[in-house]
């Protein structure tokens, strides 16, 4: 049962991802990333780390995803090009993720054949309780988990100062 869980949850994050990419309305993209995060909780909760999990769904899928849904609502939807910026972006931009593709695949097989051979990886006793993760995120973790989040703030206020100009040049432009 564990392994279905497991890969019904797999596909769900792996489709998810994909979605936030191939989704060309920005709102799809965060409602993608959304499921996305919620396939990553069910797979901490099969590493029985309920913690995280919890964390997962309550601070990124729902405090940072309405942060997001309310900035791409705020900063509305912007037409694409109907040409190529660079001639002959999309053939390398295919190109490149090819190439990725197989970069990944082939890593992610060789260390998974290196794998079958052991036992698995040996977690600690505490791995994924509270208090283990208070200890990491802020004594060990501090500064990257403080700058993440001011990364985030200043994501989100560049948008909204952005979308403010967008909308005040698009005002000038049409009282003239």
């Amino acid at each position: 049962m564990e392994a279905v869980i497991f890969f019904i949850a797999a596909i769900g994050a792996v489709g998810g991802a994909i979605g936030v990419v191939a989704a060309r309305n920005p709102f799809y993209s965060v409602l993608a990333l959304i499921a996305h995060l919620f396939s990553l909780a069910v797979l901490f909760l099969l590493l029985t780390s309920a913690f995280v999990a919890a964390a997962q769904v309550v601070v990124y899928a729902g405090a940072v995803m309405v942060l997001y849904v309310f900035v791409v609502a705020y900063v509305g939807s912007a037409q694409e090009a109907k040409w190529d910026p660079v001639p002959g972006q999309r053939l390398f931009a295919g190109l490149l993720a090819f190439f990725l593709f197989v970069e990944i695949s082939a890593a992610v097989l060789s260390s998974g054949l290196r794998a079958l051979s052991t036992h698995g990886p040996d977690v600690p006793a505490g791995f994924g309780d509270p208090a283990a993760i208070g200890n990491l995120l802020l004594e060990k973790f501090l500064v990257p988990f403080e700058a993440s989040s001011v990364l985030l703030l200043i994501a989100a206020v560049g948008a909204i100062v952005l979308a403010g100009r967008k909308r005040q040049g698009e005002a000038l432009g049409a009282s003239k």
